[in-house]
């Protein structure tokens, strides 16, 4: 099967595939062609250009895309997609006053998430799952990212991670999974965290590595949560088990757990609200993605991270949503690349890099998706005719996608 998108008004995000991340004054570049051709085949891009070196053998499809721009679809690296039910009573708290560390005091947060989802069937959780990864996908994002973490027991952790691994069996765009055992303390180790810790890393690990359930392992480092200690000793476990570590870091203190991410070599460090000079210096000259969540930011009323400065000091940043029911309930991509620019500062080009290139390299997922290259997927997000892709943010109430496409094919 192949696709003939024509008369492009702009094709963003053009690069080469050994592209596998933007840092500092590169985020500004946004490489794209103007009256531009795109040629896909079986689901994978095969050939694009200037409308004047446009192929002309036969197609079975055709798509005029005339005063539209096609681009990337996001991809969305941080989501806590897969959990039951909902937390709306909080959200009345949160407006009453009440503080994030407040509500879960109170029997909320976390822990109230873990409670709903340990009583929920699979069958039950996989179709809430389901519904919301569709409502994305129709949003634009083309890959995605999904933890654990709302289990706390073995049982339910499993149970997360086997409808992650649902999912990716039945839908075709890119899904990685993370195990997020140590996203809080259960009640029934109020008093016994090391015997919690010793849970995750005897009993939950192996049978994860067993089954083949994640191919990440994260932690929630953070004051009254896991410390740095205890950070380091979870991830050199899933280490031992082949995960690969990510890191919920400096979402309301500094405490040194970016410092253990770079150590961990991991992936990425995501939230990153609070930052210090010493944060943003120790990420210089590595291979760790700092992930920023405005929609998070947004949601609780707490500061976004300063992407600004990061990104003028020299460093890479990607953007995702943090798709979960207590603190960043939506998973809108393009609503958070709009705060992006809004709140944090970023340019549109800067935006758009950090929700499509520097999201994929924050799944491992660089050389799949999350830039128009030959050779990657067909992931793709057709506008709507508009003037300039810089109109996506500055409208950001509307819904400014035509179509999107998953490996060549519209999303139905």
């Amino acid at each position: 099967m192949r696709t003939l998108f024509k008369n492009i008004k702009e094709l963003l995000q053009v690069r080469d595939r050994d592209v596998r991340f933007v840092s500092g004054k590169e985020m500004a570049e946004l490489p794209s062609i103007k009256n531009a051709f795109l040629l896909v085949e079986d689901g994978i891009i095969k050939q694009f250009g200037v409308m004047a070196d446009c192929p002309e053998a036969a197609v079975e499809n055709v798509v005029d895309a005339t005063g539209k721009i096609v681009m990337p679809a996001w991809c969305d690296s941080h989501t806590h997609i897969v959990y039951a039910g909902n937390r709306e009573s909080e959200f009345v708290d949160k407006i009453k006053g009440l503080s994030y560390q407040e509500i879960a005091n109170k029997g909320g947060g976390i822990l109230n998430s873990a409670k709903k989802l340990q009583e929920t069937t699979e069958v039950d959780l996989y179709q809430q799952s389901k519904t919301r990864l569709e409502e994305v996908m129709a949003l634009g994002t083309g890959a995605i990212e999904i933890k654990s973490g709302y289990g706390l027991t073995v049982e339910a952790e499993l149970k997360m991670l086997r409808v992650i691994k649902r999912l990716k069996a039945n839908y075709s765009i890119p899904i990685k999974a993370t195990f997020l055992g140590a996203h809080a303390v259960p009640n029934e180790f109020k008093n016994n965290k090391a015997g919690y810790i010793d849970l995750l890393i005897d009993a939950m690990l192996p049978q994860i590595a067993q089954e083949q359930l994640a191919e990440y392992i994260d932690v929630f480092c953070e004051t009254g949560y896991f410390s740095v200690a205890d950070t380091e000793r979870i991830l050199e476990a899933g280490k031992r088990y082949g995960l690969i570590p990510k890191i919920h870091v400096n979402q309301f203190t500094s405490i040194g757990g970016v410092q253990a991410g770079v150590k961990h070599r991991a992936l990425s460090v995501d939230h990153l609200e609070e930052m210090t000079e010493q944060d943003m210096e120790v990420l210089k000259a590595t291979q760790t993605m700092p992930v920023a969540l405005p929609g998070c930011s947004y949601f609780l009323s707490i500061p976004y991270t300063p992407a600004r400065n990061m990104i003028d000091k020299g460093l890479p940043l990607a953007l995702a949503t943090d798709y979960n029911p207590g603190s960043s309930p939506s998973g809108n991509m393009n609503f958070v690349v709009a705060t992006a620019c809004i709140k944090m500062k970023l340019t549109p080009e800067e935006a758009i890099n950090a929700a499509t290139l520097n999201g994929a390299y924050a799944m491992g997922l660089e050389n799949e998706v999350g830039s128009i290259s030959v050779g990657k997927q067909a992931n793709l997000i057709l506008t709507k005719p508009i003037n300039s892709y810089g109109f996506m943010p500055y409208a950001f109430g509307g819904n400014h996608i035509e179509q999107i496409y998953i490996k060549g094919e519209v999303l139905k």
